[in-house]
C-alpha cells in the first residue's frame, strides 16, 4: 500500500506540471517574409553577390583566355617563356580562387554583410518572441519552419501573428 502511495505521489508530481505548461509555434520564415527590412537585407545581399560572382566570372575568364593563347603558341614557346606561361596562368587562378574564399568563403564578405543585415532583425524577433512568452506564460516556443519532427499542431497555438504585431507589423 505504501509503494502504490509512493508511486502515484510520484506519477502526480511529474503530470500535473506537465499539463499545466503552456508552449506555443512560431513560423520564422511566414514572420521574416512579413518583415519588409528582411526583404530589403536579401535584395542588397543579392545585389552584391551578384556584382562579386560577376567579377570573379570576367577574371576566370581572363585565365580561361590565357590559358587558350598558351595552347595556340605553345609549339613556338621555349622551354622557359612555357614554364613562365605555365606560372601566370596558375598564379592567376590562385588570385580568383582567393578572391572567391574572400567574398564568399564560411568567414567571407558575403558572411560578415549577411550579419550586419540581417542579424539585427532575427535579435528583434527573439526580443519579441521572449516578451509574448514572457507575456503569456509559454514554457517554450517552437519554430514550425526549422522543426521536421512537427507532423501536426493546432492553428490555436501558433503565435506568428503576435509576433508581426509585437514588432510592429500588424497582421
Amino acid at each position: 500500500m505504501k509503494k502504490l502511495l509512493i508511486i502515484s505521489t510520484f506519477l502526480l508530481a511529474f503530470c500535473l506540471p506537465g499539463a499545466a505548461q503552456k508552449y506555443a509555434l512560431i513560423d520564422m520564415e511566414y514572420i521574416l517574409k512579413n518583415i519588409p527590412a528582411y526583404e530589403m537585407a536579401n535584395q542588397q545581399l543579392e545585389q552584391v553577390s551578384q556584382q562579386w560572382q560577376s567579377e570573379i566570372d570576367t577574371q576566370m575568364a581572363e585565365v580561361e583566355t590565357m590559358y587558350k593563347n598558351y595552347q595556340s603558341e605553345m609549339a613556338f614557346l621555349s622551354d622557359e617563356m612555357k614554364n613562365k606561361r605555365e606560372e601566370a596562368i596558375v598564379n592567376k587562378e590562385k588570385e580568383v580562387q582567393e578572391l572567391r574564399r574572400k567574398y564568399f568563403g564560411p568567414e567571407g564578405e558575403l558572411y560578415k554583410k549577411r550579419e550586419a543585415l540581417i542579424a539585427p532583425i532575427q535579435d528583434d524577433i527573439y526580443n519579441a518572441i521572449k516578451q509574448l512568452s514572457e507575456e503569456k506564460g509559454y514554457m517554450m516556443v517552437l519554430d514550425r519552419a526549422s522543426s521536421q519532427n512537427i507532423i501536426y499542431a493546432s492553428p490555436k497555438i501558433d503565435i506568428s501573428n503576435d509576433v508581426l504585431v509585437k514588432l510592429g507589423y500588424s497582421k
